[in-house]
């Protein structure tokens, strides 16, 4: 298992580009599942969770070609679909959150998906209720075997078009609904379809593809089924989620960073948000420019003068990804923040590791914590630690970065499972950080 060390209190200074994003990816990979022409795709981050979803792909019989750095070509003309029934798959597809995607666009072309109960990080419940529930209303018979955990749904007779309103505005789920749908026999809607710039890149490829998909940004889809779907030419967006960890990156540790080729028009309430905490960053072009915040960053009460709430929602509000960023962020603000975490009940237990560091976190229950900033006047302090999940992983190092002294942080796959390369592009910047 490797770990980072991680020398603390060092100013950086340079640019960084982020990485292409990983939760479009995972849709996007799935989605060439739809058709048997060459699908290309540009952007793809090396990451390990994309990797396996690439392996996965490749021992389903998709012919994968690297053409360069972030580029494949993918074509689904001989998929091996009894692969899906073999305790290999069942072992491969259990080992990563991504893998439910596959279900929709298998059952769409082949009348049938199956995948065992997806892993992925460790931060509470995450029902696949929505996936399954959408797939039934198209048509399909869904199937549960609680003793393995394999889940399944088959239409030997093909998928038809219906009237859905989604009980959760999940992203996957619409995600794998829509890939669904798109090959069914008539006019399928979805209301409280989640709209986030992913699923809205997804709909524009499907499109491109060939498929008829309506109200792409809003919360009602219209899906007009087609035959059959040809190739395409995709770029993932970057990774909205990997420009918030370099803005909290830059403030934690007073250093000027210029985030380079963000997309602004895709990151939403982001940057208004770290504006919230105090935070200066500048539209320069595409780019996203950070000063050094030598004299720190204070936060913006409500307007009543209550202290400052910030909390995850479906998009456009803020996304749940990034509230770990925020709350690492806010330890070293001038005021108070209250972090509230609504989707997950576990995402929030990582700060015993910073109150370990010196933060003054105050842990209200599994969703709510009160962090009362230190304003640089105390400077945390270098620690071991281990990574318990992606985004409390990268919260941490963005913490030890901060921190005097040398700490160590263990189980650094978590990182790598969402942040490519992240020691070598934070040692460009001028971090010392070394994996052993």
């Amino acid at each position: 298992m490797g770990i980072f060390k991680i020398e603390g209190g060092i100013p950086l200074k340079g640019e960084i580009t982020p990485q292409g994003a990983k939760n479009e990816a995972l849709q996007i990979l799935c989605a060439v599942l739809l058709t048997p022409e060459k699908v290309i795709i540009n952007n793809i981050p090396d990451i390990i969770d994309i990797n396996k979803l690439i392996t996965l792909l490749g021992n389903l019989g998709v012919k994968i070609q690297k053409t360069g750095a972030g580029s494949y070509t993918f074509q689904a003309d001989e998929v091996n679909v009894q692969y899906l029934e073999t305790e290999a798959f069942k072992k491969e597809g259990g080992s990563l959150r991504g893998s439910i995607m596959i279900v929709g666009p298998l059952l769409a072309r082949f009348g049938r998906g199956y995948i065992p109960k997806p892993g992925g990080d460790k931060i509470g419940r995450r029902r696949l209720d929505t996936h399954f529930e959408g797939f039934i209303n198209l048509g399909a018979k869904f199937r549960y075997n609680r003793e393995d955990h394999f889940y399944g749904v088959e239409a030997t007779d093909g998928l038809t078009g219906a009237d859905m309103l989604l009980d959760e505005a999940s992203v996957t789920g619409t995600a794998n609904i829509v890939m669904a749908a798109v090959l069914a026999k008539g006019r399928t809607t979805i209301y409280n379809a989640a709209c986030e710039p992913y699923l809205q890149q997804l709909c524009k490829m499907l499109n491109s593809m060939g498929a008829n998909i309506t109200g792409v940004g809003s919360n009602l889809l219209t899906i007009e089924g087609v035959e059959s779907l040809g190739g395409c030419e995709h770029r993932i967006l970057p990774d909205m989620i990997e420009i918030g960890s370099w803005i909290g990156l830059a403030a934690m540790t007073r250093s000027e960073i210029t985030i380079k080729n963000v997309s602004w028009e895709n990151l939403g309430v982001i940057p208004n948000t770290f504006r919230k905490l105090g935070i200066t960053l500048e539209k320069r072009g595409d780019d996203i420019y950070i000063p050094a915040h030598l004299d720190g960053y204070e936060v913006k009460t409500d307007i009543d003068g209550s202290i400052l709430t910030i909390a995850d929602a479906p998009w456009p509000g803020f996304t749940p990804d990034l509230l770990s960023i925020v709350l690492v962020v806010a330890t070293q603000a001038r005021g108070d923040v209250l972090i509230h975490q609504k989707m997950f009940e576990s995402r929030l237990f990582f700060v015993d590791k910073l109150i370990d560091m010196g933060a003054k976190i105050m842990l209200c229950d599994p969703h709510r914590a009160v962090v009362m900033g230190h304003d640089f006047k105390s400077q945390l302090k270098a620690t071991t630690m281990s990574s318990p999940d992606i985004r409390a992983g990268i919260s941490l190092l963005i913490a030890a970065l901060s921190a005097k002294g040398t700490s160590t942080i263990q189980n650094i796959e978590q990182i790598d499972r969402g942040y490519e390369r992240i020691d070598e592009r934070l040692r460009a910047i001028g971090a010392h950080i070394i994996r052993a």
